[in-house]
C-alpha cells in the first residue's frame, strides 16, 4: 500500500478545499517545497501534488513549484490540475515528475486520454471525481452527467496506469474515504486504484490496507494539515 501525503497548490500556498469548493479553503503558512521537505525527511517516498490554479483556469500555472519540488527531493510524484494537452504532459515529464494526472480533459474528450496513454507509457494517470455516482469536470465546478463505471469501461483498455478515484462529496470532511465504491471501481479498472478524499485517521489507512489487490494506494491530504494524523504513525504505515 503506497501512501501518498497531498499538497494542493492555490496562490503558491498549500491550501485544502472542503468538496473542491474554492470558496471554502483553508491556507497553511508553510509552503508547498518546504511541506514536500517535511514529507520527504519523514520517509515517504510517494507524492500526490494538484496545481488547483492549474484546474481552474486549464494551464499548468503551478509548473515552476512543482519542477523545485521534483528536482531537490527524490520523490515519485504524481501531478495533477489543468493539463490540457499533450505539451503540458511532456513538460511535466520532462521535469521527472513519475506520472501526470488527467482528469476533466480526459472526461471530455477520450480521444486525448487515449493518445496520451500512447504517447507516454506508464506515466498517465486518470483522475475519477464523482459526486453521487457521477464524474465531475473542471475543479469540479461542472458535473458531466456521466457514471463513473459507465465512462471506465469505455476507457479501460485505453492503458492508463493509475486510476485515482475521489469521492468529492467525502474531500475534506473527514468522514473516511467512500471504501464501498471505490472497491467497484477498483474491481471494474484494468489498471491499480488509488483511493483518495475523505481520510480522517490512522484507522482508514488500516482498513485500506485490507482492501482487494487491485488498490495501490491512498492519498492523505486535510488530516495531516490539521494534526489529525501524525506524519510519524502514518510514516509507520509505509510498505518498507
Amino acid at each position: 500500500m503506497k501512501i501518498f501525503p497531498a499538497i494542493d497548490i492555490k496562490d503558491k500556498k498549500c491550501v485544502r478545499l472542503v468538496k473542491g469548493d474554492f470558496d471554502n479553503k483553508t491556507e497553511y503558512e508553510i509552503s508547498p517545497v518546504d511541506q514536500a521537505g517535511k514529507y520527504k525527511d519523514h520517509g515517504f517516498k510517494n507524492l500526490h501534488i494538484v496545481d488547483l490554479d492549474g484546474a481552474l483556469i486549464g494551464e499548468t500555472v503551478n509548473f515552476d513549484i512543482i519542477q523545485e519540488i521534483v528536482h531537490k527531493y527524490n520523490l515519485k510524484i504524481e501531478v495533477g490540475g489543468g493539463v490540457r494537452t499533450i505539451d503540458s504532459i511532456k513538460k511535466y515529464i520532462d521535469a521527472g515528475v513519475e506520472k501526470v494526472i488527467l482528469g476533466s480533459a480526459a472526461i471530455k474528450d477520450k480521444n486525448f486520454l487515449k493518445e496520451a496513454c500512447q504517447k507516454f507509457l506508464n506515466k498517465i494517470a486518470l483522475g475519477l471525481d464523482a459526486k453521487d455516482g457521477y464524474l465531475s469536470v473542471s475543479g469540479w465546478k461542472e458535473n458531466s452527467n456521466q457514471l463513473t463505471l459507465d465512462y471506465l469501461k469505455e476507457i479501460n483498455d485505453f492503458g492508463a496506469s493509475r486510476l485515482i478515484y475521489t469521492d468529492i462529496n467525502r474531500d475534506g470532511m473527514k468522514q473516511s474515504p467512500n471504501f464501498e465504491e471505490t472497491s467497484k471501481v477498483a474491481d471494474t479498472s484494468n489498471c491499480p486504484v488509488i483511493i483518495s478524499g475523505g481520510v480522517s485517521s490512522i484507522d482508514d489507512i488500516k482498513k485500506a490496507k485490507t482492501l482487494k489487490k487491485n488498490i495501490e494506494g491512498i492519498i492523505v491530504g486535510k488530516a495531516i494539515y490539521d494534526g489529525d494524523i501524525k506524519l510519524e504513525e502514518l510514516a509507520r504505515e509505509i510498505d518498507a
